[in-house]
């Protein structure tokens, strides 16, 4: 199949594609005496395991090991199982993270009294004070 076969196949861009060979992620194709690229299913199946990983967060350096795991199959599930622990644990902190800005967020929308045109927005003065007063998911020390 073509680029733009393969790509709505996978659903994805063909500049993803063509990034991901770029990157060894996947496999140059064989290029037909035009110069077009030819791809096989394993193509499709590498891809949809690219995207599969992508949706679950996995950057595409630990794909790049997962793929090389997979093409060594004497290798134990150890190896695996590690870097899914390292994942999830960054998962756990990035949920942590997303509560703490969720109750920054709430915060700042209990002090808006409403529109006013005689005084300046709450929730804009505290994003303007935010570095020199506090705490906060971008600035996580008060200098």
């Amino acid at each position: 199949m073509k680029i733009g076969e393969l790509a709505t196949a996978a659903g994805c861009d063909v500049q993803t594609l063509r990034y991901y060979e770029r990157e060894g992620l996947l496999d140059a194709p064989e290029r037909t005496a035009s110069g077009y690229r030819h791809y096989a299913p394993r193509h499709l199946a590498r891809l949809q395991f690219i995207r599969h990983c992508r949706a679950l967060d996995i950057p595409l350096s630990e794909v790049r090991q997962l793929i090389d795991y997979a093409q060594t199959p004497e290798q134990s599930c150890h190896a695996v199982d590690a870097l899914l622990d390292d994942h999830i644990e960054r998962v756990r902190r990035h949920l942590a993270a997303l509560k703490t800005l969720e109750r920054q967020l709430v915060a700042l929308r209990k002090q808006c009294q409403g529109a006013s045109s005689d005084r300046a927005c709450a929730i804009l003065d505290a994003f303007m004070s935010a570095p020199a007063e506090h705490a906060c998911a971008c600035h996580p020390s008060v200098p």
